[in-house]
């Protein structure tokens, strides 16, 4: 699913135009997007936590050259899911056929 069809499902939902639906989810990213850039965490109770993740400094590889080289120490966003989301992704789960 695209931006565009969670907007087209909000819109379903919601009974509001699509042009309202995605000027309501577009804020509401900006607004989470905001909030963790300024190191601030964002809990939507049964979805899950958007928080700013620091990753220290690391030796890594050019997997051209094999020459080692240094990562930078940086921020990330990170994001964790909720009970209730984890809970309906696995209740939907249906395990693949193997071939062995």
């Amino acid at each position: 699913m695209n931006k565009g069809e969670l907007v087209d499902a909000i819109a379903n939902k919601t009974g509001v135009t699509k042009k309202q639906s995605d000027a309501v989810l577009t804020a509401a990213l900006e607004a989470i997007i905001e909030a963790v850039a300024n190191g601030d965490k964002v809990t939507l109770v049964g979805f899950g936590s958007f928080n700013p993740r620091d990753r220290a400094a690391r030796e890594g590889r050019n997997p051209k050259t094999n020459e080692k080289m240094e990562i930078a120490a940086t921020r990330v966003p990170g994001f964790s899911a909720g009970k209730q989301f984890r809970g309906k992704v696995a209740d939907n789960f249906e395990p693949a056929d193997v071939a062995a």
